[in-house]
Parts: C-alpha cells; sequence; structure tokens
C-alpha cells in the first residue's frame, strides 16, 4: 500500500494518490491531469476512482478530465448532486482498491454533501483519514461556504460540531489526519503549516477539537471569519455542474501572438493584459494599461480575488517558458478564456517599438527618509487588516489590496501616493490596478514593511489607527 500526498503551495490544496496491488485512487486531484496518470503508471497501476471530499469553492477540481482519460469513476458522499455521472456513495459505503478499502464518511458541515474517506489497510484496520475541508491540522473548515444552501453558519458549524464529534473523534488516536489543504487557504482560519498528524494530536490540541460544547464550537468556528473571497462561490458551482477539457484550455492559452496580433487582441477582445514577471521586473517596464499579479506568489489567489468575471479574456506576459505555468494556474481556480501570450514577451514589445510605462520602485531608506521629512507623505499599506492591526508604521493608512477596487473612488488622480505591503508583491499588484485606472502618481516601496522595520528608523505600533481606510 502506498499513500501520497501532492501539495501544491500555490493554493495550499493537498490531493492524495493511494495505490495498492496494481489498483489505485486519487482523491480531491487539482485541474492538470498529467501527474497522477504519470504516477500511476510508475506503478504499472489502474486508477480506479477518483473521490471528491466535497464540491470545492478555492479551485476547480481535475475530477472530470481524469476519470474521462482513465475510466476511473467519481465519487461523492451522499447528498451530492453533480450534473454528471458519478457515483454517490452512502454513508459508510465500502470501496474496494486493490488489498485496502475506503470507507465513506458523511461528515457535514463545512459543506453538507462533505465527506471523509477513511483508509482500511489489508488487514481491515482502520489507518488514514483524508479529510478534505472537514478536519484540517489546528483547524476545521469554516462553515460559510456551501453553495446555495439555505441554512446559516451557525446551522452549518451545529452540524459540523455533530460529524466531527460523532464520527472523527470516535476514531482511533493512531490514525492519521490527511487534510485537503494547510496554512495560507482560505478555507479556515487557523491552519497549521503541518500537513499531517494523528487525530491523537488533534484532538489534543486543535482548539475547535477541544470546544466542550456545541455551542462554544459555533462560537469559536464562526468568530473571526473573513469575507471569503469572490471567485469562490463560483468555483463551487463549476464542481458542481462541470466545466471544459483542460486541455482546451492550455491549447487556446498556449497560442502565441506577435506584438501586433498581441495588440489587435486586447482591443477586440476588450482583454484583460496580465503581467506575470516579478514585481520589480514589472515597475521597470511594461505595456499600459497591464496589470501585475506575478507568478512567484499567491498567484491564483489573488486573480481569483480581484478579477470579478471568470470569463474575462486574458492576454498573457510571460517570463520565457513560463507560458503554459500561467494559463494552467489560471485553470485552477476556474479562469478559462486566456486567449495567448505575447511571443518573446515584454522585449518583444519593445523591440517593435511600441509604447512602454514604469512605476518608480524607492528603497525602504528612502522612504523612511521622505516620511520623516513630511508628516503627510500620503501613503496606504495595501496588506490585509488583520496583518496591519498586528504592526504598522505610525500615521500610514490601511488599503487592503482585497478592497482597492471598491474604494478607488476616494483617491485623488492627481495626488502622488506611496504603496507598500508586506515584501513588494501586492504593493505591486496595487500600483498597477491604480496605473491602468489613470492614478499615474506612484511610489512603491521595494520590500515592503519587512524592509522598512529594518531600518529602524520609523515608529511602528500594533495599535489600530482610526483612520484605517476600509
Amino acid at each position: 500500500m502506498k499513500i501520497e500526498q501532492m501539495y501544491t503551495g500555490c493554493l495550499a490544496e493537498a490531493a492524495y494518490y493511494i495505490e495498492s496491488a496494481g489498483e489505485a485512487a486519487i482523491i480531491d486531484p487539482l485541474r492538470e491531469t498529467k501527474p497522477y496518470i504519470e504516477r500511476a503508471h510508475a506503478d504499472g497501476a489502474r486508477i480506479k476512482y477518483v473521490f471528491e471530499t466535497h464540491f470545492h469553492a478555492d479551485f476547480v477540481s481535475g475530477h472530470l478530465d481524469l476519470a474521462a482519460k482513465t475510466g476511473a469513476t467519481i465519487v461523492f458522499g451522499p447528498t451530492a448532486q453533480p450534473n454528471y455521472p458519478a457515483h454517490v456513495a452512502t454513508d459508510g459505503e465500502l470501496f474496494t482498491i486493490g488489498n485496502i478499502q475506503i470507507k465513506v464518511l458523511h461528515t457535514p458541515g463545512h459543506t453538507m454533501e462533505s465527506s471523509t474517506f477513511l483508509l482500511l489497510d489489508e488487514t481491515g484496520k482502520e489507518t488514514a483519514l483524508f479529510t478534505g475541508d472537514t478536519l484540517f491540522i489546528g483547524d476545521v473548515g469554516r462553515p460559510d461556504l456551501a453553495v446555495k444552501s439555505d441554512l446559516t453558519r451557525e446551522d452549518l458549524a451545529g452540524h459540523l460540531f455533530d460529524s466531527l464529534h460523532q464520527k472523527i473523534m470516535t476514531l482511533p488516536d493512531d490514525v492519521i489526519v490527511y487534510p485537503g489543504h494547510g496554512a495560507g487557504s482560505a478555507c479556515g482560519k487557523n491552519m497549521s503549516k503541518e500537513t499531517t498528524d494523528t487525530l491523537g494530536n488533534q484532538k489534543r490540541f486543535n482548539y475547535a477539537l477541544r470546544a466542550q460544547t456545541k455551542e462554544e464550537f459555533i462560537k469559536e468556528v464562526t468568530t473571526g471569519l473573513t469575507t471569503p473571497p469572490q471567485y469562490f462561490p463560483k468555483n463551487a458551482v463549476l464542481n458542481k455542474m462541470g466545466y471544459g477539457s483542460v486541455d482546451e484550455v492550455i491549447r487556446q492559452g498556449t497560442q502565441a501572438l506577435s506584438p501586433a496580433a498581441f495588440d489587435a487582441a486586447a482591443n477586440e477582445e476588450e482583454a484583460l493584459v496580465l503581467d506575470v514577471r516579478g514585481a520589480q521586473v514589472f515597475a521597470k517596464g511594461f505595456i499600459p494599461n497591464s496589470i501585475n499579479i506575478g507568478l512567484d506568489g499567491q498567484f491564483a489567489g489573488w486573480v481569483g480575488t480581484l478579477v470579478t468575471d471568470l470569463k474575462q479574456p486574458i492576454l498573457l506576459i510571460t517570463p520565457e517558458g513560463r507560458e503554459e505555468e500561467a494559463v494552467l494556474r489560471l485553470a485552477r481556480v476556474g479562469y478559462d478564456n486566456c486567449i495567448g501570450y505575447l511571443k518573446g514577451g515584454f522585449a518583444a514589445w519593445v523591440a517593435d517599438g511600441r509604447h512602454t510605462d514604469t512605476i518608480e520602485s524607492i528603497s525602504a531608506d528612502t522612504f523612511a527618509e521622505r516620511f520623516t521629512a513630511d508628516n503627510g507623505l500620503p501613503v496606504f499599506d495595501v496588506r490585509r487588516q488583520s496583518e496591519y492591526d498586528s504592526e504598522h508604521v505610525v500615521g500610514i493608512e490601511n488599503l487592503p489590496l482585497e478592497s482597492l477596487n471598491q474604494n478607488m473612488a476616494r483617491l485623488d488622480r492627481n495626488q502622488t501616493y506611496y504603496l507598500h505591503c508586506a515584501g513588494g508583491y501586492r504593493s505591486m499588484v496595487a500600483a498597477s490596478i491604480l496605473k491602468a485606472r489613470g492614478y499615474g502618481k506612484l511610489i512603491d516601496v521595494a520590500g515592503g514593511f519587512a524592509a522598512i522595520k529594518q531600518t529602524g528608523k520609523l515608529p511602528l505600533t500594533d495599535y489600530v489607527c482610526p483612520t484605517t481606510l476600509l
């Protein structure tokens, strides 16, 4: 028997490969099918089942393409109503994979169809539990992401309490917990950086499992929830209703376009020009009106947060050789309408004699000197409010990147604004958006708050400034 966690850091998502005696199962695969098919091929195994713990909100699962390519059966837990052929299991139903079995445990709460999958080894011993978004390491799934549910988040939290206490906490302490996500996912609020643990440890140390009553549990898990990214319910609908082939998405998105064809497509299709190069590379030169969201960061999550239309036509400027990666990472969160990329990248645009733009970026030392000399310097900290509340530069306002579009009208197009985030990634995203919307006087602080703090030149506080702009 083999169990392999296939973890993707960008989405903080864990899929699982399970193999026994030439048969394999995949749990919660991402959109791309190749890694799973190749993994099974290496073992000489046939993928028999694709298990889905629930209709995911934070990514588009790869169950449909994987089943189509391998002949595997898609399995959901009780009450799921997918709009495509799948086996909807009964609570307690057993599935045989080689010499082992997978037992379905219906564990509603995160969503009503949520289920966990208990692995019974060759001797029938309860060995591993694949918990999806029901139980994380250090946390439990948030109870406010169900698709078109008539239940309140308090109702769902009550169901989650029952599921945990009646189905999961009754299992042996030595059962290994394999969750669907780790730290960085928006599907919980207190996830550990660890991605596996024993159930016994979770019973002792997971705050949610230590709640003594249902009322206490409901209060614990519903307190402090942030608004989920706008793409979450849209992805959940795609996972329930179905979607197009990822191979076709990649074929369309990796069409190489000359500068002239790229420019024409941008105008004719009203496409978003998305530049996925690094922040400081982008600052030194970019196509006017393009938006920078770098691949080397939480790329998919920020696209999903800031680009509200999943069907938005997208044109890409990428580092050489990373075109398919960009298209695939967009597809993972449901952005299937990438229509091509700039062949030769930004250098080809320059060589063709076309207009370019820049954004000024200064060091933290230079910023500190200017801020000290001018107490009225207009600066926005674009980190999340929780980060700002934890520690920030005295006198600087908070304008979280995720709320930028809603607050843009409050800004003066003729004013010069300084922007910083934690390390320089999000501030350049914000600067590029503002620049594309006609705010031309923007200065980015390279290295962000970490670099500012390191200078030791500006006073910091953990007091929440009353001028926070939300």
